[in-house]
């Protein structure tokens, strides 16, 4: 009587604005055709970055689970003294809930794309973290550049290699 989707990663979100002249906002498409085919949607945290929720996108009832209680549990157990470190400034809202949940400082890289596979992370001084394991959390690996000069300015900065979270893993080629 009734069809719903749950989808771990729900497809198209991180399309919310157009970023090129002539580009659709599929995010909006994506949704509107789902919301044609289901009756109800559960997903874990969709790219939320321009939408406040995704009832401002779907027209049938929506529900989010959150990674950020597993992966702060998971901090919390297996890293001591951990650090955990966004890779750019839309990490910070769900990079700092697992900080704060897992009891750890957090801090946020900075981040310049210059094409799909071709990013800038620029640190600020973390020095005074030396002494802790840096834990990389991020919402989506794509192709994973991200992640790597993450990875790349941490160990130049004299911090021991971090470990590397992402809630979804796309791993794209």
């Amino acid at each position: 009587r009734r069809v719903g989707l749950v989808a771990p990663y729900l497809a198209y979100m991180r399309q919310d604005t157009q970023f090129r002249p002539g580009e659709a906002v599929t995010s909006r498409t994506f949704a509107a055709l789902l919301s044609r085919q289901v009756d109800w949607l559960v997903t874990v945290d969709p790219h939320l970055h321009r939408y406040h929720a995704l009832d401002e996108i779907y027209r049938v009832p929506t529900r989010v689970v959150h990674a950020a209680p597993a992966l702060a549990a998971w901090i919390a157990a297996h890293v001591a003294q951990p650090l955990v470190v966004g890779p750019d400034e839309e990490s910070a809202q769900g990079g700092g809930d697992v900080a704060t949940r897992a009891g750890a400082p957090f801090v946020v890289m900075k981040k310049t794309r210059r094409s799909d596979r071709v990013v800038e992370i620029t640190a600020p001084d973390v020095s005074g973290w030396r002494g802790r394991t840096p834990v990389v959390v991020d919402d989506v690996v794509s192709s994973g550049q991200t992640m790597i000069e993450t990875v790349k300015r941490l160990v130049e900065a004299g911090l021991t290699p971090p470990v590397c979270l992402a809630v979804h893993a796309l791993f794209s080629r």
